[in-house]
């Protein structure tokens, strides 16, 4: 099991405005698949843990009665765009401050590596009625072909991360989905959605900007830069790159 992760509370303090403006969006199918067989989704409540910045509450919120974004990084939540039915609230995966039973359903988006531990699971089940649900993409980095939307950007982009990375984060990404998909006595079921993030050269920069584990001063950030710059001009068409993008959602039911 998972401890976690030391400092990943904080982490994202000077990179709040980066993941608001840069991170993806999550597909429409993987919003779909993590409130399947919940009933009407305009009767639900959901409290997205780890919500950081609202990317993925808005969505729910688009499609949910009410969405609790729980959020300990008080710059990811001051960098959060408001939304009617958004409530935001400080808290974290073990100790998120609602009362048992009160929500339908638990989602974490993009942040259950950060908390892949037992506790948090057992907090899951004690506020949610029904579900936890995991939301993570991943670059997609196979090949294209008709059926797949991998591209030699998108493996280039990993090469260029993969030797800037200050630490393990990605694998601890890959760790968590194997956690998650252990959730104690519950029935657990997996999906994988297909999208593309479309980056210009400033989105791209901050893209890489965004990810915790990428230095973003000093030589090693400079040198990290220029190799960007390197793989979008190689790659750009029309002034754009396409980063494939698999969005795995494992839902928890009981």
């Amino acid at each position: 099991m998972n401890q976690r992760f030391p400092n990943s509370i904080n982490r994202f303090d000077s990179r709040a405005q980066a993941y608001a403006e840069f991170r993806p969006s999550y597909p429409p199918e993987a919003i779909d698949s993590a409130l399947d067989g919940l009933g009407d989704p305009l009767a639900l409540t959901i409290a997205d843990v780890g919500a950081g910045t609202g990317i993925s509450a808005r969505l729910f919120a688009r499609r949910v009665a009410a969405v609790i974004a729980i959020e300990p990084n008080v710059r990811m939540r001051a960098a959060a765009e408001p939304h009617p039915r958004v409530q935001w609230r400080e808290g974290t995966a073990e100790k998120t401050g609602l009362e048992d039973r009160s929500v339908d359903a638990v989602v974490a988006c993009q942040a259950f590596h950060w908390f892949a531990t037992l506790p948090a699971m057992l907090e899951f089940r004690r506020v949610a009625r029904r579900r936890a649900a995991l939301l993570q993409y991943e670059r997609d980095e196979r090949p294209s072909t008709s059926l797949r939307t991998g591209s030699a950007f998108t493996k280039a982009y990993g090469d260029v991360v993969r030797a800037y990375a200050t630490d393990d984060t990605e694998e601890l990404r890959r760790r968590a989905l194997a956690t998650f998909a252990e959730f104690p006595k519950t029935r657990v079921t997996r999906t994988a959605w297909y999208s593309a993030q479309r980056l210009d050269r400033d989105a791209l920069f901050g893209r890489a900007a965004s990810a915790s584990y990428l230095p973003t001063s000093g030589p090693a950030a400079d040198s990290l830069r220029q190799d960007l710059e390197t793989i979008f001009e190689r790659y750009q068409r029309g002034g754009l790159v396409e980063l494939a993008m698999v969005t795995h959602v494992l839902a928890a039911d009981w």
